[in-house]
Protein backbone atom coordinates (compact mmCIF):
# COMPACT_ATOMS: atom_id res chain seq x y z
CA UNK A 1 0.00 0.00 0.00
CA UNK A 2 1.42 3.40 -1.02
CA UNK A 3 1.81 5.85 1.85
CA UNK A 4 0.58 9.45 1.66
CA UNK A 5 3.27 11.99 2.44
CA UNK A 6 2.26 13.82 5.65
CA UNK A 7 2.20 17.55 4.88
CA UNK A 8 0.13 20.72 5.25
CA UNK A 9 -0.65 23.59 2.89
CA UNK A 10 1.75 26.55 2.85
CA UNK A 11 0.53 29.46 4.94
CA UNK A 12 -0.68 27.44 7.92
CA UNK A 13 1.15 27.43 11.27
CA UNK A 14 1.50 24.14 13.14
CA UNK A 15 3.53 24.08 16.36
CA UNK A 16 5.32 21.48 18.43
CA UNK A 17 4.06 21.17 22.03
CA UNK A 18 6.70 23.43 23.61
CA UNK A 19 5.86 26.24 21.16
CA UNK A 20 2.12 25.60 21.44
CA UNK A 21 2.37 25.99 25.23
CA UNK A 22 4.18 29.33 24.76
CA UNK A 23 1.54 30.42 22.21
CA UNK A 24 -1.30 29.47 24.56
CA UNK A 25 0.27 31.44 27.42
CA UNK A 26 0.50 34.49 25.18
CA UNK A 27 -3.13 34.07 24.09
CA UNK A 28 -4.26 33.59 27.72
CA UNK A 29 -2.42 36.75 28.82
CA UNK A 30 -4.25 38.76 26.16
CA UNK A 31 -7.58 37.18 27.09
CA UNK A 32 -7.08 37.89 30.80
CA UNK A 33 -6.34 41.57 30.16
CA UNK A 34 -9.36 41.88 27.86
CA UNK A 35 -11.61 40.33 30.50
CA UNK A 36 -10.13 42.53 33.26
CA UNK A 37 -11.54 45.56 31.40
CA UNK A 38 -15.02 44.02 31.25
CA UNK A 39 -14.99 42.73 27.68
CA UNK A 40 -17.25 39.73 27.17
CA UNK A 41 -16.26 36.56 25.27
CA UNK A 42 -17.70 35.98 21.82
CA UNK A 43 -17.39 33.12 19.34
CA UNK A 44 -18.91 33.23 15.86
CA UNK A 45 -19.09 30.48 13.22
CA UNK A 46 -16.05 29.90 11.02
CA UNK A 47 -18.44 29.39 8.09
CA UNK A 48 -20.91 32.15 7.20
CA UNK A 49 -23.44 32.56 4.40
CA UNK A 50 -21.59 34.30 1.57
CA UNK A 51 -24.18 37.01 0.94
CA UNK A 52 -24.05 37.96 4.64
CA UNK A 53 -20.29 37.82 5.03
CA UNK A 54 -19.52 39.59 1.76
CA UNK A 55 -22.08 42.39 2.08
CA UNK A 56 -19.29 44.98 2.15
CA UNK A 57 -16.43 43.02 0.61
CA UNK A 58 -14.91 43.84 -2.72
CA UNK A 59 -11.62 44.14 -4.56
CA UNK A 60 -8.68 42.28 -3.04
CA UNK A 61 -10.67 41.16 0.01
CA UNK A 62 -13.22 39.26 -2.07
CA UNK A 63 -10.44 37.63 -4.11
CA UNK A 64 -8.95 36.21 -0.89
CA UNK A 65 -12.16 34.64 0.42
CA UNK A 66 -12.37 30.86 0.75
CA UNK A 67 -15.79 30.36 -0.86
CA UNK A 68 -17.56 27.12 -1.77
CA UNK A 69 -20.93 25.52 -2.41
CA UNK A 70 -22.41 22.85 -0.15
CA UNK A 71 -25.67 21.66 -1.56
CA UNK A 72 -27.67 24.79 -2.36
CA UNK A 73 -25.78 26.93 0.15
CA UNK A 74 -23.16 29.49 -0.96
CA UNK A 75 -20.71 29.54 1.96
CA UNK A 76 -17.51 31.37 2.92
CA UNK A 77 -14.90 31.14 5.67
CA UNK A 78 -14.69 34.29 7.78
CA UNK A 79 -11.77 36.53 6.71
CA UNK A 80 -11.78 38.74 9.82
CA UNK A 81 -13.70 39.02 13.09
CA UNK A 82 -15.24 42.45 12.48
CA UNK A 83 -17.77 41.51 9.79
CA UNK A 84 -19.10 38.58 11.87
CA UNK A 85 -19.35 41.01 14.81
CA UNK A 86 -21.46 43.37 12.69
CA UNK A 87 -23.79 40.54 11.68
CA UNK A 88 -23.94 39.32 15.31
CA UNK A 89 -24.84 42.74 16.74
CA UNK A 90 -27.51 43.37 14.10
CA UNK A 91 -28.99 39.89 14.58
CA UNK A 92 -29.00 39.95 18.41
CA UNK A 93 -29.56 43.69 18.93
CA UNK A 94 -32.59 43.20 21.19
CA UNK A 95 -30.75 40.70 23.40
CA UNK A 96 -27.53 42.68 23.99
CA UNK A 97 -26.71 45.35 26.57
CA UNK A 98 -25.15 48.51 25.16
CA UNK A 99 -22.48 49.74 25.11
CA UNK A 100 -21.63 46.19 24.06
CA UNK A 101 -18.04 45.29 24.93
CA UNK A 102 -16.81 42.04 23.42
CA UNK A 103 -13.58 40.21 22.71
CA UNK A 104 -12.98 37.38 20.28
CA UNK A 105 -9.78 35.37 19.84
CA UNK A 106 -10.27 33.02 16.90
CA UNK A 107 -8.89 31.86 13.58
CA UNK A 108 -9.67 33.62 10.31
CA UNK A 109 -8.88 32.63 6.72
CA UNK A 110 -7.49 34.53 3.74
CA UNK A 111 -6.42 32.89 0.51
CA UNK A 112 -3.50 35.22 -0.13
CA UNK A 113 -0.04 34.26 -1.33
CA UNK A 114 1.79 32.93 1.76
CA UNK A 115 4.99 34.76 2.64
CA UNK A 116 7.33 34.76 5.58
CA UNK A 117 5.24 35.89 8.53
CA UNK A 118 1.98 35.99 6.54
CA UNK A 119 -0.52 33.18 6.83
CA UNK A 120 -3.69 31.88 5.21
CA UNK A 121 -5.03 30.70 8.56
CA UNK A 122 -4.26 32.84 11.58
CA UNK A 123 -5.54 33.91 14.98
CA UNK A 124 -6.80 37.44 15.57
CA UNK A 125 -7.37 38.81 19.05
CA UNK A 126 -9.98 41.57 18.80
CA UNK A 127 -11.90 43.80 21.17
CA UNK A 128 -14.66 46.21 20.22
CA UNK A 129 -17.09 48.44 22.05
CA UNK A 130 -20.35 49.23 20.23
CA UNK A 131 -22.76 52.01 21.19
CA UNK A 132 -26.24 52.99 20.05
CA UNK A 133 -26.39 56.37 18.25
CA UNK A 134 -23.29 57.59 20.15
CA UNK A 135 -20.30 56.29 22.06
CA UNK A 136 -18.48 58.37 24.68
CA UNK A 137 -14.93 59.50 23.86
CA UNK A 138 -13.56 57.83 27.00
CA UNK A 139 -13.83 54.50 25.18
CA UNK A 140 -11.25 55.87 22.72
CA UNK A 141 -8.87 56.13 25.67
CA UNK A 142 -9.79 52.74 27.11
CA UNK A 143 -8.51 50.96 23.98
CA UNK A 144 -4.88 52.19 24.34
CA UNK A 145 -5.13 51.47 28.06
CA UNK A 146 -5.90 47.86 27.16
CA UNK A 147 -3.03 47.80 24.64
CA UNK A 148 -0.70 49.22 27.31
CA UNK A 149 -1.64 46.54 29.83
CA UNK A 150 -1.41 43.72 27.28
CA UNK A 151 2.10 44.56 26.12
CA UNK A 152 3.35 45.39 29.61
CA UNK A 153 2.28 41.91 30.72
CA UNK A 154 3.65 40.21 27.61
CA UNK A 155 6.95 41.95 28.41
CA UNK A 156 8.58 42.02 24.97
CA UNK A 157 10.43 45.26 25.67
CA UNK A 158 9.62 48.94 25.17
CA UNK A 159 6.71 49.82 22.89
CA UNK A 160 4.93 52.94 21.65
CA UNK A 161 1.21 53.36 21.05
CA UNK A 162 1.01 55.83 18.15
CA UNK A 163 -2.26 57.74 18.14
CA UNK A 164 -3.95 60.13 15.73
CA UNK A 165 -7.44 61.27 14.73
CA UNK A 166 -8.75 60.96 11.17
CA UNK A 167 -10.77 64.18 11.61
CA UNK A 168 -7.53 66.10 12.07
CA UNK A 169 -6.14 64.75 8.79
CA UNK A 170 -9.38 65.07 6.83
CA UNK A 171 -9.93 68.62 8.07
CA UNK A 172 -6.38 69.67 7.28
CA UNK A 173 -6.51 68.36 3.71
CA UNK A 174 -9.90 70.01 3.18
CA UNK A 175 -8.41 73.32 4.37
CA UNK A 176 -5.72 72.94 1.69
CA UNK A 177 -8.44 72.49 -0.94
CA UNK A 178 -8.05 68.75 -1.50
CA UNK A 179 -11.28 67.45 0.04
CA UNK A 180 -11.93 65.31 -3.05
CA UNK A 181 -8.51 63.63 -2.84
CA UNK A 182 -8.30 62.88 0.89
CA UNK A 183 -8.34 59.07 0.51
CA UNK A 184 -5.61 59.17 -2.16
CA UNK A 185 -3.44 61.58 -0.13
CA UNK A 186 -3.80 59.37 2.94
CA UNK A 187 -2.76 56.30 0.98
CA UNK A 188 0.39 58.09 -0.12
CA UNK A 189 1.44 59.54 3.25
CA UNK A 190 0.69 56.20 4.89
CA UNK A 191 3.72 54.88 2.94
CA UNK A 192 6.18 57.54 4.12
CA UNK A 193 8.13 55.19 6.41
CA UNK A 194 8.58 52.71 3.55
CA UNK A 195 9.31 55.00 0.59
CA UNK A 196 10.62 58.22 2.19
CA UNK A 197 9.64 61.90 1.91
CA UNK A 198 10.97 62.46 -1.63
CA UNK A 199 8.94 59.60 -3.07
CA UNK A 200 5.88 60.85 -1.20
CA UNK A 201 6.33 64.28 -2.83
CA UNK A 202 6.59 62.65 -6.26
CA UNK A 203 3.39 60.64 -5.76
CA UNK A 204 1.55 63.69 -4.42
CA UNK A 205 2.64 65.63 -7.50
CA UNK A 206 1.29 62.88 -9.75
CA UNK A 207 -2.00 63.20 -7.86
CA UNK A 208 -2.11 66.91 -8.67
CA UNK A 209 -1.04 68.25 -5.29
CA UNK A 210 1.02 71.44 -5.70
CA UNK A 211 4.62 71.55 -4.50
CA UNK A 212 3.77 74.11 -1.81
CA UNK A 213 0.83 72.05 -0.56
CA UNK A 214 3.02 68.93 -0.50
CA UNK A 215 5.56 70.78 1.64
CA UNK A 216 2.79 71.85 4.02
CA UNK A 217 1.53 68.25 4.24
CA UNK A 218 4.99 66.86 5.04
CA UNK A 219 5.64 69.62 7.55
CA UNK A 220 2.27 68.96 9.16
CA UNK A 221 2.64 65.18 9.59
CA UNK A 222 6.21 65.75 10.82
CA UNK A 223 5.26 67.96 13.78
CA UNK A 224 7.57 67.02 16.66
CA UNK A 225 7.72 67.53 20.42
CA UNK A 226 5.93 66.11 23.43
CA UNK A 227 2.29 65.13 23.18
CA UNK A 228 1.22 68.44 24.76
CA UNK A 229 3.54 70.37 22.44
CA UNK A 230 2.00 68.65 19.41
CA UNK A 231 -1.51 69.56 20.59
CA UNK A 232 -0.35 73.17 21.08
CA UNK A 233 1.17 73.18 17.58
CA UNK A 234 -2.08 71.90 16.07
CA UNK A 235 -4.06 74.61 17.84
CA UNK A 236 -1.60 77.27 16.67
CA UNK A 237 -1.33 76.21 13.02
CA UNK A 238 -4.14 78.51 11.89
CA UNK A 239 -6.46 75.88 10.42
CA UNK A 240 -10.09 76.98 10.86
CA UNK A 241 -11.76 73.88 9.38
CA UNK A 242 -14.51 72.71 11.75
CA UNK A 243 -13.73 69.00 11.36
CA UNK A 244 -10.04 69.67 12.04
CA UNK A 245 -10.81 71.59 15.25
CA UNK A 246 -13.16 68.82 16.39
CA UNK A 247 -10.43 66.24 15.79
CA UNK A 248 -7.82 68.23 17.74
CA UNK A 249 -10.25 68.59 20.65
CA UNK A 250 -10.95 64.84 20.62
CA UNK A 251 -7.26 64.02 20.45
CA UNK A 252 -6.51 66.25 23.44
CA UNK A 253 -9.33 64.73 25.50
CA UNK A 254 -8.30 61.16 24.64
CA UNK A 255 -4.71 61.89 25.71
CA UNK A 256 -6.01 63.24 29.03
CA UNK A 257 -8.17 60.17 29.65
CA UNK A 258 -5.25 57.87 28.77
CA UNK A 259 -3.24 59.50 31.54
CA UNK A 260 -6.17 58.94 33.91
CA UNK A 261 -6.14 55.25 32.91
CA UNK A 262 -2.50 55.12 34.05
CA UNK A 263 -0.88 54.83 30.63
CA UNK A 264 2.67 56.10 31.13
CA UNK A 265 3.70 59.04 28.95
CA UNK A 266 6.72 57.30 27.42
CA UNK A 267 4.49 54.53 26.05
CA UNK A 268 2.33 56.66 23.74
CA UNK A 269 2.85 59.41 21.20
CA UNK A 270 0.69 61.52 18.87
CA UNK A 271 1.76 60.64 15.32
CA UNK A 272 0.07 62.68 12.60
CA UNK A 273 1.19 60.30 9.87
CA UNK A 274 -1.02 57.48 11.15
CA UNK A 275 -4.07 57.07 8.90
CA UNK A 276 -5.31 53.44 9.25
CA UNK A 277 -8.37 51.92 7.55
CA UNK A 278 -8.75 54.54 4.84
CA UNK A 279 -12.39 53.78 4.06
CA UNK A 280 -13.38 52.60 7.52
CA UNK A 281 -12.04 54.57 10.51
CA UNK A 282 -13.52 57.99 11.16
CA UNK A 283 -11.98 59.26 14.41
CA UNK A 284 -9.25 58.09 16.77
CA UNK A 285 -6.77 55.61 15.25
CA UNK A 286 -3.89 53.62 16.77
CA UNK A 287 -0.81 51.67 15.79
CA UNK A 288 1.52 49.99 18.27
CA UNK A 289 5.21 49.42 17.59
CA UNK A 290 7.87 47.46 19.48
CA UNK A 291 10.62 50.09 19.78
CA UNK A 292 13.55 47.70 19.32
CA UNK A 293 11.92 45.84 16.42
CA UNK A 294 10.52 48.43 13.98
CA UNK A 295 10.73 45.98 11.06
CA UNK A 296 7.83 44.06 12.62
CA UNK A 297 5.51 46.96 11.83
CA UNK A 298 2.35 47.55 13.85
CA UNK A 299 1.65 44.74 16.34
CA UNK A 300 -1.74 46.09 17.42
CA UNK A 301 -3.91 48.58 15.57
CA UNK A 302 -7.46 49.86 15.32
CA UNK A 303 -9.67 52.88 15.75
CA UNK A 304 -13.15 54.40 15.82
CA UNK A 305 -15.75 53.82 13.12
CA UNK A 306 -19.12 55.51 12.60
CA UNK A 307 -21.47 52.66 11.86
CA UNK A 308 -20.53 49.03 12.29
CA UNK A 309 -23.75 47.50 11.00
CA UNK A 310 -24.72 49.77 8.08
CA UNK A 311 -25.00 46.77 5.73
CA UNK A 312 -27.37 44.87 8.05
CA UNK A 313 -29.62 47.42 9.80
CA UNK A 314 -30.67 51.07 9.74
CA UNK A 315 -29.70 51.53 13.38
CA UNK A 316 -26.67 53.75 13.89
CA UNK A 317 -24.14 51.73 15.91
CA UNK A 318 -20.79 53.53 16.25
CA UNK A 319 -17.90 51.62 17.73
CA UNK A 320 -14.22 51.45 18.47
CA UNK A 321 -11.92 48.45 18.37
CA UNK A 322 -8.40 47.10 18.20
CA UNK A 323 -6.91 43.90 16.80
CA UNK A 324 -3.76 41.89 17.47
CA UNK A 325 -2.69 39.54 14.68
CA UNK A 326 -1.73 36.85 17.17
CA UNK A 327 -0.29 34.21 14.82
CA UNK A 328 1.82 36.72 12.90
CA UNK A 329 3.01 38.37 16.13
CA UNK A 330 4.00 35.04 17.68
CA UNK A 331 5.88 34.03 14.52
CA UNK A 332 7.74 37.35 14.36
CA UNK A 333 8.64 37.27 18.04
CA UNK A 334 10.02 33.75 17.62
CA UNK A 335 12.06 34.91 14.62
CA UNK A 336 13.44 37.83 16.66
CA UNK A 337 14.35 35.52 19.55
CA UNK A 338 11.93 37.23 21.95
CA UNK A 339 10.04 33.98 22.56
CA UNK A 340 12.00 30.93 23.59
CA UNK A 341 10.61 27.42 23.39
CA UNK A 342 9.42 26.66 26.87
CA UNK A 343 8.57 23.49 28.70
CA UNK A 344 7.32 20.54 26.69
CA UNK A 345 4.87 19.52 29.44
CA UNK A 346 2.42 21.34 31.68
CA UNK A 347 2.79 18.75 34.45
CA UNK A 348 4.72 19.77 37.57
CA UNK A 349 5.23 16.20 38.67
CA UNK A 350 5.35 12.76 37.06
CA UNK A 351 3.99 10.10 39.41
CA UNK A 352 5.78 6.81 38.82
CA UNK A 353 4.53 3.48 40.25
CA UNK A 354 7.41 1.01 40.49
CA UNK A 355 5.14 -1.77 39.20
CA UNK A 356 1.44 -2.29 38.33
CA UNK A 357 0.63 -3.26 41.95
CA UNK A 358 1.25 0.39 42.95
CA UNK A 359 -1.02 1.93 40.31
CA UNK A 360 -3.93 2.47 42.70
CA UNK A 361 -1.68 4.47 45.03
CA UNK A 362 -0.33 6.46 42.07
CA UNK A 363 -3.80 7.35 40.83
CA UNK A 364 -4.86 8.40 44.33
CA UNK A 365 -1.79 10.64 44.68
CA UNK A 366 -2.54 12.20 41.27
CA UNK A 367 -6.13 12.90 42.31
CA UNK A 368 -4.94 14.72 45.44
CA UNK A 369 -2.48 16.83 43.42
CA UNK A 370 -5.15 17.82 40.88
CA UNK A 371 -7.68 18.62 43.60
CA UNK A 372 -5.08 21.04 44.99
CA UNK A 373 -4.99 22.80 41.60
CA UNK A 374 -1.63 21.48 40.35
CA UNK A 375 -0.99 19.68 37.06
CA UNK A 376 0.45 16.18 37.15
CA UNK A 377 0.88 13.09 35.03
CA UNK A 378 1.04 9.37 35.87
CA UNK A 379 3.40 7.02 34.00
CA UNK A 380 1.13 4.09 33.18
CA UNK A 381 3.41 1.78 31.21
CA UNK A 382 5.05 -1.14 32.97
CA UNK A 383 8.69 -0.38 32.18
CA UNK A 384 11.94 -0.07 34.09
CA UNK A 385 12.97 3.05 36.01
CA UNK A 386 15.38 4.26 33.33
CA UNK A 387 12.75 4.89 30.59
CA UNK A 388 10.48 6.49 33.20
CA UNK A 389 13.16 8.99 34.23
CA UNK A 390 14.09 9.59 30.60
CA UNK A 391 10.45 10.45 29.86
CA UNK A 392 10.38 13.03 32.68
CA UNK A 393 13.71 14.52 31.55
CA UNK A 394 12.70 14.79 27.91
CA UNK A 395 9.51 16.67 28.81
CA UNK A 396 11.28 18.83 31.39
CA UNK A 397 8.95 17.77 34.22
CA UNK A 398 10.59 19.24 37.36
CA UNK A 399 9.61 16.50 39.86
CA UNK A 400 9.17 12.74 39.87
CA UNK A 401 7.14 11.08 42.63
CA UNK A 402 8.14 7.41 42.96
CA UNK A 403 5.87 4.85 44.63
CA UNK A 404 7.33 1.51 45.67
CA UNK A 405 6.21 -1.06 48.26
CA UNK A 406 7.13 1.07 51.30
CA UNK A 407 5.59 4.25 49.86
CA UNK A 408 2.35 2.45 48.88
CA UNK A 409 2.07 0.95 52.36
CA UNK A 410 2.53 4.32 54.11
CA UNK A 411 0.49 6.46 51.69
CA UNK A 412 3.61 8.37 50.66
CA UNK A 413 5.80 9.11 47.64
CA UNK A 414 9.54 9.50 47.26
CA UNK A 415 9.73 12.97 45.68
CA UNK A 416 12.77 13.65 43.51
CA UNK A 417 13.80 17.13 42.35
CA UNK A 418 14.98 16.47 38.80
CA UNK A 419 17.27 19.51 38.75
CA UNK A 420 19.06 19.08 42.09
CA UNK A 421 18.65 15.30 42.43
CA UNK A 422 17.48 15.71 46.03
CA UNK A 423 14.89 13.25 47.35
CA UNK A 424 12.49 13.32 50.30
CA UNK A 425 9.66 11.16 51.58
CA UNK A 426 6.36 13.04 51.36
CA UNK A 427 2.81 12.10 52.37
CA UNK A 428 0.56 11.87 49.30
CA UNK A 429 -1.77 14.54 50.68
CA UNK A 430 1.20 16.94 51.12
CA UNK A 431 2.67 16.36 47.66
CA UNK A 432 0.99 19.33 45.92
CA UNK A 433 2.40 21.73 48.52
CA UNK A 434 5.96 20.63 47.71
CA UNK A 435 5.67 21.51 44.03
CA UNK A 436 7.06 24.94 43.14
Amino acid sequence: MDKVQPRILPGFMELLPEDQIAFNKMRDTIREVYESFGFLPQDTPVIELSDVLLAKAGGETEKQIYRFMKGDNDLSLRFDLTVPLARYVAQHFGELTFPFKRYQINKVYRGERPQKGRFREFYQADIDCIGVDELDLIYDAEMPAVIYNVFKKLDFGAFTIRINNRKVLNGFFSELGYSESIADILRIIDKIEKIGADSVKEELAELGVSASAAEKILSFIGITGSNDEKIAALKACGVENELFLEGVDELEKVIGFMRDFGVEENYFAIDLSIARGLDYYTGTVYETMLNDHPSMGSVCSGGRYDNLTEYYTNKKLPGIGISIGLTRLFYQLKEEGLIKSGEASLAKVLIVPMNPAHMSSALNAARLVREAGKYCEVYYQDKGMKPKMKYANKLGIPYVAIIGDDEAASGSVMLKNMESGEQELVKAEDLAGKLL
